[in-house]
C-alpha cells in the first residue's frame, strides 16, 4: 500500500527518516509546483535520486557535465548509445569505461546530496511512497538516511551564510595571500586556486570549477575566511570580460597551468625572504650552503611542492628535474643550491621519488 500526503503535514526529512527507521524499499516521489524529485531506498538506505535509464533531465548526467567530468563529445556519444540500447546511464558510464565504479560511486553520492539539499527546502507540496517501484540495477551507493539528511540540512544552513557573503555574483576575485606550503589544502581549494586570477567574477569561477555549485561556494567561503582571497573589484553584466577560465578537467598538454604561477610566486616569496634574512652579502668567498638552514629548507620545500603539482597534472613525477624546467614549472636556478649537491631519482612506477641534498666538499 502506498504512503502519501502533503509536505505541510510531514516534511521530506521526516518522511525519509520514517522510511529509514522501518527499513523500507521502494521509491519516494516528491512534487512541489513544477518541480519533481525521486528518492529510491533499499532496506532503509538511499541508493539513488534519479529515474533508471537516461532522460534529458537526468540529475547525474547534469551533475557530471557541471563538474566537467564528461565532455560534450562524451555526452553525445553516451546519448547515441543509450538511444540504441536503452541502458541505464550508470551502466553506460561504468561498462563503457568512461568512469570506473569507485569514482562513479563518489559522483553519485555527491549528486544525491545535491538533490537532498533541494527537497529539504520544500515547505509544501506532496509526497508518495510506492514500495512496488524499485531500483532495477545494482546500487553503487547505500547512504544512511539519517546521516545523509543531517549533511543535507548542514549544507542548506551553510548556503544561507554563503548568500550573505556572495551577494553580488559580478564581483571580481583575486589572490590576497598564499597559504603556507605546510597548510593542508582540500581538493576543492586546490581547484579554486587554479582559477582565481583577478579577472573573473564569482559566477565565472563557480561555473569554471570542476565542482558542484555548493562545493565551489563552500571552498570560496573558506578561502575568504582564511584571507587567501579577496574581492578586487566588480565587472558589470555585459562589460568586456577577461579570458574565460576553461573547465579544469580539460586542460591540454600545452596549457600553462595556473598552479605553475602559484609555484613561481611561492618561490619568489621564498627567495625574497632568503635575501631579507640571509647573511650580509658581498662575502669574498661565500661559504657552502647548509642543507639544514631555513633558506635552503624553504627552497627544498617549494621544489617538492612543484614536483607534487606536476604529478597531480601529469599523473607521474618527472623523469628528471630538467623536465620541470623545460615545461616552465620552475627555472634552472631553482634546481640548484650553491655549495650543495642535489640528487633526484624517480621511482620505477613514476609514483614516488627521492630527493637528497648534501653539502659538497
Amino acid at each position: 500500500m502506498a504512503l502519501q500526503g502533503n509536505l505541510r503535514d510531514f516534511a521530506a526529512t521526516e518522511i525519509l527518516q520514517l522510511l529509514g527507521t522501518q527499513k523500507k524499499t521502494g521509491c519516494l516521489t516528491l512534487e512541489w509546483n513544477t518541480e519533481r524529485a525521486l528518492v529510491y531506498v533499499q532496506e532503509g538506505r538511499i541508493i539513488s535520486t534519479r529515474k533508471p535509464g537516461m532522460s534529458k533531465e537526468d540529475p547525474l548526467l547534469h551533475f557530471l557535465l557541471k563538474v566537467h567530468r564528461l565532455s560534450e563529445e562524451q555526452y553525445r556519444g553516451i546519448l547515441t548509445i543509450q538511444k540504441e540500447s536503452n541502458r541505464d546511464l550508470e551502466d553506460l558510464l561504468h561498462n563503457g569505461r568512461y568512469i570506473d565504479a569507485d569514482e562513479l560511486a563518489g559522483y553519485v553520492e555527491r549528486q544525491i546530496l545535491d538533490d537532498l539539499m533541494r527537497v529539504t527546502r520544500w515547505e509544501s507540496g506532496t509526497y508518495r511512497f510506492d514500495p512496488n517501484q524499485r531500483w532495477s540495477g545494482t546500487p553503487l551507493v547505500k547512504l544512511n538516511i539519517e546521516g545523509a539528511m543531517i549533511e543535507a540540512a548542514r549544507r542548506v544552513d551553510e548556503q544561507r551564510r554563503f548568500v550573505s557573503v556572495f551577494k553580488d555574483p559580478y564581483q571580481l576575485l583575486g589572490v590576497l595571500d598564499l597559504p603556507d606550503p605546510s597548510e593542508p589544502l582540500s581538493e576543492e581549494e586546490r581547484e579554486i586556486f587554479g582559477i582565481i586570477d583577478g579577472h573573473h567574477t564569482v559566477a565565472e569561477v563557480v561555473e569554471a570549477a570542476s565542482l558542484s555549485e555548493y562545493e565551489a561556494y563552500e571552498a570560496l567561503f573558506r578561502m575568504l575566511e582564511a584571507h587567501w582571497l579577496e574581492f578586487v573589484g566588480r565587472r558589470d553584466p555585459g562589460a568586456p570580460e577577461g579570458p574565460q577560465p576553461g573547465p579544469r578537467a580539460k586542460r591540454g598538454p600545452a596549457t600553462v597551468s595556473p598552479w605553475r604561477e602559484l609555484v613561481m610566486a611561492m618561490l619568489v616569496v621564498a627567495v625574497c625572504a632568503g635575501l631579507r634574512f640571509a647573511a650580509p652579502p658581498l662575502y669574498p668567498h661565500p661559504a657552502a650552503a647548509d642543507p639544514r638552514d631555513p633558506f635552503t629548507a624553504s627552497q627544498l620545500r617549494d621544489l617538492r611542492f612543484a614536483l607534487d603539482l606536476y604529478r597531480r597534472e601529469r599523473g607521474t613525477y618527472p623523469t628528471h628535474l630538467d623536465d620541470l624546467v623545460e615545461d616552465r614549472w620552475i627555472t634552472a636556478e631553482q634546481t640548484r643550491v650553491p655549495g650543495c649537491v642535489m640528487r633526484y631519482q624517480r621511482g620505477a612506477d613514476g609514483l614516488d621519488y627521492r630527493l637528497d641534498l648534501t653539502q659538497s666538499r
